[in-house]
C-alpha cells in the first residue's frame, strides 16, 4: 500500500470540498439569493406574472386632445389658468413659439409645459420676429406687415441646407434629447403662403428648397440620435387657387409624422361665416392625396365680428367626429389683429366648455406615452 504523501492528501481534501459545495452549498445559495435580498443571478419570471405593458398610445384610439396656444406661453400660464377655467377643461397639448434669431434651448421651458400634464409642442420659427413685432408697432396695413418680415435674406431656406445654423440646431437636438420624455416640433409652418422667410414664394427662395431644408433639419436631428421627437408639418389652408400645391412642399412620410392644419373663421377670404368643412376640408383632402399621417389642427379660432362665435364653435365641435383622423385641435387663445380667445364673452366660453366636455376629448397626457403616429383603419 503506497503511503499518503502529503500533496497528495491536500487534492483529495480539496475534491472532496468542491464535491460538498456542488451537492449542498451552491443550489441552497442559489435559492437563498445574497444576504442584501438582491440574487446574482438573472431573475427568473414567475409563471403567472403579467407580461410588461407596452406604452399607452396618445390620444388613445376614438380619442383627441386639446390644445391651446397663448401670447406668453410657458413665461406665464395667466391666460393658460384663464383658458381652463372658462373651457372647464385641462388641454392635453401647449404650443409655443422660438426664433432662430434669439430663442436658446431652455429645459425649463419644457418642464413647465409637462409639469402641468401638457405635451409641448415647439413651433419653431427661422427668422428674426423683431422685424414682425417692429412693422406693427406702427401699425402698417396687414400685405405691408407681411412683405416686410418675409424678406429676411439671412434666413433663406438656401442657408438651411448648407449647414450655416447647424451649431445652433445641435444645441437644439442635444437639448431636446435630454428631456427624455416626448415633444412635437411644428417647424416652419404655414409654408404655403408668402409671408414667412421660410416661404417658397417669398425671401429669394426657390422651388424645392423648402423640402430640403426640412430634411436638413430632421436629418441632423436623427444624426445626433435624438428619437423623442414626433415632427410636425403644417401649411395653412387653402382659400382659393393661388396657394401652390402643399404636395410639392411636402418632406415625405419618413421625416413627418403629423400633418397640421391652420385656419380661422373671421379673416381674410372667411370673414364672411364659413363652416369648419369649407375652411378645412378642401386642404384636407388634397393633404390624403399624398399622405396617411395623422391630421391635427395645429392653430385655429373664431371671431365674433358677425356675431356668430359661438354658433362656429358649437358647429365645428360636431364636426370634427367625422374625421376620425385628426388626433387633436390646438386654440389660438390669443387677441391679435382679432380677439380669437374663448375669454371673449360668456356665451363662446360656454359654447367651448359644452363642445369640450364630450366624452372624446376626456384624455390625458403624461410624459411616459407614446404619440400615436399612425392612422387607424
Amino acid at each position: 500500500m503506497k503511503r499518503l504523501t502529503t500533496a497528495r492528501a491536500l487534492l483529495v481534501l480539496t475534491g472532496a470540498l468542491l464535491l460538498t459545495y456542488a451537492v449542498a452549498i451552491a443550489p441552497a445559495a442559489m435559492f437563498e439569493g445574497r444576504k442584501d435580498g438582491q440574487s446574482d443571478r438573472p431573475a427568473k419570471a414567475e409563471p403567472n406574472a403579467p407580461p410588461r405593458l407596452a406604452a399607452e398610445p396618445f390620444p388613445p384610439s376614438g380619442k383627441a386632445f386639446i390644445g391651446v396656444m397663448t401670447d406668453k406661453g410657458p413665461y406665464d400660464f395667466e391666460a393658460l389658468d384663464s383658458f381652463t377655467a372658462a373651457a372647464k377643461h385641462q388641454p392635453q397639448v401647449m404650443l409655443f413659439s422660438a426664433w432662430w434669431n434669439s430663442d436658446n434651448f431652455d429645459r425649463t421651458l419644457f418642464d413647465r409645459i409637462s409639469s402641468r400634464g401638457m405635451l409641448p409642442m415647439l413651433g419653431w420659427e427661422p427668422w428674426d420676429h423683431r422685424l414682425d413685432q417692429a412693422a406693427r408697432e406702427k401699425k402698417l396695413p396687414p400685405r405691408e406687415i407681411d412683405k416686410i418680415r418675409s424678406d429676411q435674406p439671412a434666413y433663406r431656406l438656401s442657408r438651411i441646407t448648407a449647414g450655416d445654423f447647424d451649431p445652433y440646431l445641435r444645441s437644439w437636438a442635444e437639448g431636446i434629447k435630454s428631456l427624455g420624455y416626448p415633444v412635437a416640433i411644428r417647424l416652419a409652418h404655414e409654408m404655403n403662403g408668402d409671408w414667412y422667410p421660410w416661404s417658397e414664394a417669398s425671401n429669394g427662395n426657390r422651388p424645392g428648397e423648402y423640402v430640403e431644408a426640412w430634411r436638413h433639419v430632421h436629418d441632423l436631428f436623427r444624426a445626433a440620435g435624438v428619437t423623442n421627437v414626433t415632427w410636425v408639418w403644417s401649411p395653412n389652408s387653402r382659400w382659393d387657387e393661388s396657394l401652390p400645391k402643399l404636395s410639392g412642399l411636402y418632406p415625405g412620410d419618413d421625416y413627418v409624422d403629423w400633418v397640421g392644419v391652420t385656419g380661422y373663421y373671421g379673416i381674410g377670404a372667411y370673414t364672411d361665416y364659413g363652416s369648419f368643412d369649407s375652411i378645412f376640408g378642401p386642404t384636407i383632402t388634397e393633404i390624403r392625396a399624398f399622405s396617411r399621417k395623422p391630421l391635427v389642427i395645429t392653430e385655429t379660432g373664431a371671431s365674433d365680428a358677425t356675431g356668430r362665435k359661438a354658433e362656429w364653435i358649437t358647429e365645428t365641435f360636431r364636426a370634427l367626429p367625422r374625421y376620425q383622423d385628426i388626433l387633436g385641435l390646438i386654440w389660438f387663445e390669443v387677441d391679435k389683429e382679432l380677439d380669437w380667445r374663448i375669454v371673449s364673452s360668456p356665451a363662446v366660453a360656454q359654447a367651448f366648455a359644452t363642445a369640450v366636455a364630450n366624452p372624446r376629448y376626456q384624455v390625458s397626457w403624461s410624459r411616459d406615452m407614446l404619440l400615436r403616429t399612425m392612422v387607424e383603419d
